[in-house]
């Protein structure tokens, strides 16, 4: 039986009060990441440290103290809210499992999550079904800020929303930041949402690092192949460019039950040679970067 690997030998550093950005094509492991960092995935292998701890060593007990530092914002806000419950029990309920407030505490402490996410007090007693898209991802936001956590991982907030509604939940998640000095992973396949919210963005293919650096540094000079071509495959609100000669990656993603041996984009690389078959490049520094490249762009 074959086995995937959904991530592989990955190895970062998110920063205290900063915006990691995590993009990819589908596929490519970047919510497995996300979810085995707060362990709502058990990783097989390797170390995660949060406030000095290895999380990966860690007992449900050990754990379950943590679990109010470390919270989640999921995709989809259509299934992430149960409906059959009250937003204030929704938004409550991690109060609730951790004991942390009293029944009147927690009527206050939900007023006050509604209205910090821009909801009105008097929603509480409504059903998820009554909110539309937006509502509903602030809904969750909510739920996530509810226990005060100091690192949140956001799985693609924006992807199923309109892009009418994606600028306010971005702007709302920036806010919160500030007020909060919350830091973020924010997972994403979106390069324009990326560009906009994050310090330092982190690419991902099939399960692999290939660059991380800072997103203007980024953006400006690439240094993977599959980096460059992804930023040429976002799209340009400009008329005038729709002319420009696009840059276009062919193929389809090897299957993860089969990687390629060396470079697993060798098979969609432009630019590849002999030793990229053979050889899987080691992840270098350049310039206060890192690429996994044999031969890096520039």
């Amino acid at each position: 039986m074959s086995t995937v690997h959904a991530v592989d030998d990955v190895s970062l550093d998110i920063y205290e009060k900063e915006t990691l950005a995590l993009v990819g094509e589908s596929g490519c492991g970047k919510s497995t990441l996300g979810r085995t960092l707060i362990r709502l995935l058990d990783a097989t292998a390797g170390e995660a440290y949060f406030a000095g701890q290895d999380i990966f060593k860690l007992n449900e007990h050990e754990m379950r103290g943590l679990r109010r530092e470390m919270q989640i914002i999921f995709q989809d806000p259509y299934a992430s809210l149960n409906p059959r419950m009250k937003v204030t029990d929704i938004i409550g309920e991690p109060l609730v499992t951790h004991g942390a407030v009293s029944r009147k505490e927690k009527e206050e402490r939900v007023a006050e999550l509604m209205e910090l996410v821009g909801l009105r007090r008097s929603y509480g007693n409504r059903y998820p079904h009554m909110f539309s898209g937006g509502q509903r991802q602030r809904i969750g936001i909510a739920r996530a800020l509810a226990l005060s956590p100091r690192f949140v991982v956001c799985d693609e907030p924006v992807s199923a929303l309109d892009v009418s509604i994606q600028s306010q939940i971005i702007n709302l998640l920036q806010e919160l930041q500030e007020v909060k000095h919350l830091t973020y992973l924010f997972i994403s396949h979106d390069l324009n949402v990326v560009r906009y919210l994050s310090d330092r963005i982190c690419v991902m293919f099939l399960g692999k690092i290939m660059e991380m650096g800072p997103t203007s540094e980024v953006y400006a000079r690439p240094l993977h192949p599959y980096t460059k071509f992804l930023i040429a495959a976002s799209p340009v609100p400009d008329p005038h460019a729709r002319s420009n000669e696009k840059l276009i990656l062919e193929g389809d993603i090897p299957s993860p039950l089969n990687p390629p041996s060396g470079c697993r984009f060798r098979t969609r690389c432009p630019y590849v040679q002999d030793i990229c078959k053979s050889q899987e490049p080691e992840i270098r520094n350049m310039d206060g970067r890192t690429v996994a490249c044999h031969f890096p762009l520039g």
